[in-house]
């Protein structure tokens, strides 16, 4: 049962109620927080603006939503009984069946009397005095805590473009990271879609089913690979069980936290023919994998290009309208520098009747009026508009909330020339704030259920750790923070995923956001090391202050 989240916590906001720990969202992040710091024995409360559990699974129901990840490694690890009790129904999971997945963990482990929905963090201040954050949430609410952990998610702030007219469009429009619950009755209306990232990728082919007429408005053309959806097998399934050890192992070893290796061959060091024999077996195959098929395709341009053609090759045999499949062709940037879709019959798709594209990088979207939208060439009548432009990644979310740090600080005011933090954890000047999965962390380019379970063991072992040392407080030091930024910058520089201009990686579809690569490119593998080895070191880079000791009478 949802909680009443208005009765549930303290009337007053004058009295603030005192926690240890204040946990920011109720996705897959800060369902297993809450989970940790119970187990040590902490009194924390978790505050989710939408209704019901499930982050950003909850808000992206758009028609198509489905995960990437194959489902039976799309899951938390830390609990072996859920592991085996759980049947996912297909390959890969879709929005609804995660959402039941995410309930069942939140009802398994009785987490939600603490968990506060319907509820957003509107401030949150530093008082260096008690080491500890006041927060408030938008109904008036006040909190204090020791530690405030954002689990606000990478991509849960929706990016809606500023489009001159739009408050004058007659009929209805979406973001597909805010939709709506009810969901969207497409039959016979003229739809348009802005957007061909993975989420657009996901919802036109289905939106093209209902629609009378479907008008795809792109700015860049993507590459995508099959997904190759299809029901899971049992025996399959059993198969997965019975060795989930072993796949959580491969998981953690990895560079993107997904169990399958990645070929020890370069693209050029095979013949031309074996090269397309083993791309073909992949695009059979679908999936992620495809950037598995040679250990260099992210790092050596002239390898990349192989794939890169190879994928520009299918969508040009795929999509009968010659003109129609040079606009869907990429060339301004190498396969799998942005975010690299799967799909179901993406390209097919513009092989139907009631199917347009429309290149608004040559003719630019101008403005919407009551009757559909403008671009430089045409108008395109419209009953409906779904926003597919994706989200104010990495950042978006964490600066919604006026957070202040030490000696007034704003976090906005840091991170105005980009996002700066210590392995993407803490922020110097930013004490007993922690970050999930926050910018400068491997996060969106892995498998988050994996890198997030990383993170929540880190956080937790260090509350721990300064439980039982007797201290109160802990804040990234600044020279570690510039060391880390730096290292983060390198990283991103080894590899070929700078060179996608247009790429959310690097703010680059939020106007005026500052250009700079924030995801962790360096593997995840080599991440989780680091972060042992400054624990092991006694946490180093970070600075602690301890509690004062009581004076001895005499």
């Amino acid at each position: 049962m949802p909680v009443n989240n208005r009765q549930s916590a303290s009337a007053d906001a004058q009295t603030p109620r005192r926690l240890d720990a204040v946990v920011v969202g109720a996705g897959f992040s800060g369902l297993y927080m809450l989970h940790r710091l119970r187990e040590l024995g902490l009194s924390a409360r978790v505050f989710e603006a939408g209704d019901g559990v499930g982050g950003t699974w909850y808000w992206n129901r758009y028609p198509g939503a489905r995960c990437d990840s194959e489902s039976y490694y799309y899951s938390y690890s830390f609990s072996d009984e859920l592991q085996q009790e759980w049947r996912w129904s297909e390959r890969y999971p879709g929005q609804p069946e995660i959402m039941n997945y995410l309930n069942h963990v939140a009802d398994k482990f009785d987490l939600r009397p603490d968990i506060q929905l319907s509820t957003r963090i509107a401030r949150a201040v530093f008082d260096a005095t008690s080491d500890e954050w006041s927060v408030d949430t938008d109904g008036g609410e006040r909190f204090s805590a020791r530690f405030l952990i954002t689990a606000v998610g990478c991509l849960s702030s929706a990016n809606i473009p500023q489009i001159d007219g739009l408050d004058d469009f007659a009929g209805d429009w979406h973001h597909t990271g805010q939709w709506p619950h009810e969901g969207v009755d497409f039959r016979g209306k003229r739809v348009g879609v802005i957007g061909t990232g993975s989420t657009g990728i996901q919802a036109i082919p289905v939106i093209a089913e209902q629609a009378a007429h479907l008008t795809v408005f792109q700015r860049t053309a993507n590459y995508s690979v099959p997904a190759r959806n299809a029901p899971l097998d049992p025996a399959e399934e059993n198969a997965y069980k019975a060795d989930y050890a072993a796949i959580r192992r491969k998981q953690r070893e990895s560079a993107n936290c997904h169990p399958f290796d990645v070929s020890d061959t370069p693209a050029l060091a095979v013949s031309d023919d074996e090269r397309q024999t083993r791309y073909e077996a992949s695009w059979e195959r679908g999936s992620l994998r495809f950037r598995t098929v040679f250990k260099d395709l992210l790092t050596d341009e002239a390898a990349n290009a192989t794939a890169s053609e190879f994928i520009r090759d299918k969508i040009r045999a795929t999509v009968d309208d010659p003109q129609t499949a040079e606009t869907l062709t990429p060339y301004d940037h190498p396969f799998a520098t942005k975010r690299p879709p799967i799909d179901t019959h993406y390209f097919e798709t513009y092989n139907r009747d009631n199917v347009s594209l429309v290149d608004v990088r040559r003719t630019p979207i101008e403005a919407m009026n009551a009757g559909g939208l403008r671009t430089s060439e045409a108008h395109y009548p419209l009953d409906a508009l779904v926003f597919a432009t994706g989200f104010d990644a990495m950042t978006g979310a964490l600066l919604n909330i006026d957070i202040e740090g030490r000696d007034g600080q704003k976090l906005a005011d840091k991170w105005a020339a980009g996002p700066r933090t210590y392995l993407g954890l803490q922020m110097a000047g930013f004490p007993n704030l922690f970050t999930i999965t926050g910018p400068g962390s491997p996060s969106v380019l892995t498998n988050m259920p994996t890198s997030i379970e990383q993170h929540v063991d880190w956080i937790s072992d260090c509350i721990d750790h300064m439980r039982n040392q007797g201290l109160t407080r802990i804040e990234a030091s600044a020279q570690s923070e510039d060391r880390w930024v730096a290292h983060v910058n390198d990283a991103a520089e080894q590899t070929l995923l700078p060179k996608a201009n247009s790429s959310w990686y690097l703010g680059a579809n939020v106007p005026g956001k500052p250009r700079i690569f924030m995801p962790y490119a360096g593997g995840a593998a080599h991440y989780r090391q680091i972060c042992e080895a400054v624990a092991a070191n006694g946490y180093d880079g970070f600075v602690f202050k301890a509690r004062p000791q009581a004076r001895a009478a005499g």
